[in-house]
């Protein structure tokens, strides 16, 4: 299959010195623009971070029924949101295991706009059946961009009309940049201060090009998914096909996860009437998960002893690793690791990880399977 351009792509292949891309739904993505990730990160941290999140999965919802449809479907309480509200939610099928997750914007009293990160548009028809509402897959119709960091408001307020200085995390308002229409959400994937600028596809060259002009004064620079990777791990924000698996694509039971077990309890609303997976969840959150998705530290002294003993200074991952990586409580498995690396912002080695409950409470030692080169 061609991969295709998203419509930044004339400004961000002129950028990749690195010629680093990868797959990102059916685009191309940078995974950095120099032959390094790193400066990427620290500009995350210290100023700012220009991201092309065009290929996300976006579908406007539209109709009568448009807010009954999406509390029908995600975990959330969707009817009681407001226009300018975004929120954060996985959806589930039957079993209460989790298919995907991602954002769910009101735009208008009867119009949403949901993102994710696997293509949905067939599960949302199917649950909207019966229902007065409109689902139409926008994900090209709509450009997108992350502006991530310290300095990110500051550039905004350069460039918007209005609406930026006092915007509320996880709130979106409509708004133009140089006289293009937008919609900005403060929402992100790195942890830090961010904003996501929703736009059409031709205004995206002058969007970006206006961006980069005034980021230039702050820091910014453009980044890409290994820098993103970083932040994300140190924020502990999980992938799918990374660190759970979709109930779509799980070959077996102990593939699933529900979100009890993916440390989304927050984000499950059992007082709603009815949302897919409730009845199962109900029961889940009467017993108590069997797993639990947590952030681990490596102790440093053990694993800079496995490399004295070789005779090797320790070396950390630089770009954050995917893999599964076996943890062990006195030789029984206790669980595995997802994703791993050096954390520059907390100066440690750490990693995202599913142990089962009895393990999983804060400040359990456990045993992490490392391989010394």
């Amino acid at each position: 299959m061609i991969l295709k351009p998203t419509p930044f792509h004339p400004r961000t292949s002129a950028l990749c010195e690195s010629h680093a891309w990868r797959r990102w739904s059916g685009y191309l993505a940078a995974s950095s623009y120099e032959l390094s990730h790193e400066r990427e990160y620290h500009s995350i941290r210290n100023a700012a971070a220009l991201f092309d999140i065009t290929p996300l999965y976006k579908y406007r919802v539209q109709g009568r029924d448009a807010a009954r449809l999406l509390d029908r479907v995600v975990t959330r309480d969707v009817l009681r949101t407001k226009v300018g509200d975004v929120l954060y939610t996985p959806w589930c099928d039957h079993r209460g295991k989790v298919l995907d997750d991602g954002t769910v914007a009101r735009l208008g009293e009867q119009l949403f706009r949901m993102t994710s990160a696997d293509p949905n548009l067939r599960w949302l028809e199917d649950c909207g059946q019966g229902l007065d509402a409109t689902i139409e897959d926008v994900s090209e119709q709509v450009a997108a961009l992350a502006l991530q960091g310290p300095t990110a408001r500051a550039i905004l307020m350069q460039l918007t009309d209005a609406g930026i200085a006092g915007l509320k995390f996880f709130r979106l308002t409509a708004t133009s940049i140089r006289g293009m229409p937008v919609e900005i959400s403060r929402t992100g994937y790195t942890g830090d201060l961010g904003f996501e600028i929703w736009m059409q596809p031709e205004h995206a060259l002058a969007i970006w090009d206006a961006l980069i002009e005034v980021g230039a004064n702050y820091g910014m620079a453009p980044a890409g998914m290994l820098a993103l990777d970083v932040a994300r791990l140190e924020a502990g924000l999980m992938l799918i096909d990374v660190d759970y698996v979709s109930a779509r694509k799980a070959l077996i039971d102990s593939q699933l996860s529900s979100p009890f077990e993916l440390d989304l309890a927050w984000t499950v609303n059992t007082d709603k009437p009815s949302f897919v997976g409730k009845e199962a969840l109900v029961q889940e959150k009467a017993r108590g998960p069997a797993w639990q998705f947590v952030g681990i530290e490596v102790d440093w002294d053990s694993f800079e002893r496995l490399y004295t003993a070789v005779g090797l200074a320790p070396r950390v991952p630089i770009p954050a690793w995917r893999m599964s990586v076996p943890i062990f409580s006195g030789g029984e498995q206790a669980g595995y690791a997802t994703s791993g690396g050096w954390s520059p912002l907390l100066k440690k080695y750490i990693a995202l990880a599913h142990l089962q409950s009895k393990w999983a409470a804060p400040g359990t030692r456990l045993e992490m399977e490392l391989t010394v080169e």
